[in-house]
């Protein structure tokens, strides 16, 4: 119990604490009726690969789960509900020296207390270009690269870990920065990292989801205690998707061992509140998992004719 006026002392606020996220997910799911708890990647061992020359000298590319904007799928703004119409299914690559449209409809972010008006906050291409021109970061790949968002763990790994591995050494990439959206996000990005630190390229992820991507097990990782889909910085400002990037760099530049986790001093909010509602089941009342159950079972439909339209199996599930 916290004594009366200890928080004036220094004494965190009990929800100051970050979301546990594969708890959340199991209890969220049995509430809409599913009986098998989705059982997360988790591993003892971790690759690491350390820097082989000063980061001004390497060269550094950037993966995201963010989707190319399709005006055809449906609503994808900012406020947008889930849409699983925009997913996409395979690894997609972008011109890293012009501007794109990315949005995060098709994932699981926090829309009660994220924002995605601000692609910078989830996609830091402009803050890693800017670090280029600084001279802190020796140069970007000539492309980004887009991950999907893979419940199968047999998929990311065989297929998904395999093509991003392949399209980083076409690339010449020496280092890569990795930045996930949702849970599922969180665990694809995490075996994307552990398989390019296998083979040669040293990384570094920026996160939300510190649970479960500690829980996977990844050579290094900037925790941002944010909402999900804003682990690149606060949206519509700048100096903190600035700085944020700036930890992830040193963090790549400094980490001892794998398993280094580091936390940004950046705060969303001093009310820690919005931690209690994402998916809490305790915030939900039977009628409101009724519908959630029934939006699931559409995006369930949508998502299996996608499945379908690309050529992968029912088995393969996409998150």
């Amino acid at each position: 119990m916290v004594e009366a006026g200890s928080r004036g002392r220094g004494v965190a606020d009990p929800q100051d604490e970050p979301i546990a996220y594969r708890r959340r997910i199991r209890d969220y799911y049995a509430a809409l009726g599913f009986e098998h708890p989705y059982v997360w990647a988790h591993h003892a061992e971790v690759p690491f690969q350390p820097l082989k020359r000063p980061l001004s000298e390497l060269r550094v590319t950037l993966i995201t789960t963010a989707a190319p904007y399709r005006p055809e799928f449906g609503d994808q703004s900012a406020g947008a509900a889930y849409n699983a119409a925009a997913k996409f299914y395979r690894v997609y690559s972008g011109d890293a020296s012009l501007d794109h449209d990315l949005r995060v409809s098709h994932v699981a972010i926090d829309r009660k207390h994220g924002a995605s008006d601000d692609q910078a906050s989830y996609f830091p291409l402009v803050a890693m270009r800017e670090a280029v021109a600084e001279g802190r970061i020796g140069g970007l790949t000539a492309r980004f690269h887009g991950a999907p968002t893979n419940r199968s763990q047999r998929v990311t790994m065989e297929v998904d870990c395999p093509e991003l591995l392949a399209r980083c050494r076409e690339d010449g990439a020496d280092a890569a920065i990795l930045v996930p959206n949702c849970p599922i996000c969180h665990q694809s990005m995490s075996l994307a990292a552990r398989h390019l630190e296998a083979n040669g390229i040293a990384t570094v992820i920026m996160g939300a989801a510190k649970d479960i991507v500690e829980h996977v097990g990844v050579p290094r990782f900037l925790f941002s205690d944010f909402p999900l889909g804003n682990a690149a910085g606060r949206p519509n400002d700048a100096p903190s998707q600035r700085q944020s990037l700036q930890l992830a760099l040193r963090l790549l530049e400094t980490a001892p061992r794998p398993r280094t986790t580091q936390q940004s001093p950046l705060r969303w909010s001093d009310d820690h509140s919005w931690k209690l509602d994402y998916l809490n089941v305790e915030r939900l009342s039977p009628e409101e998992i009724q519908r959630l159950r029934a939006d699931f079972d559409r995006g369930k439909t949508i998502a299996k004719e996608k499945r379908r339209e690309a050529g992968l199996r029912e088995a393969d599930a996409i998150g």
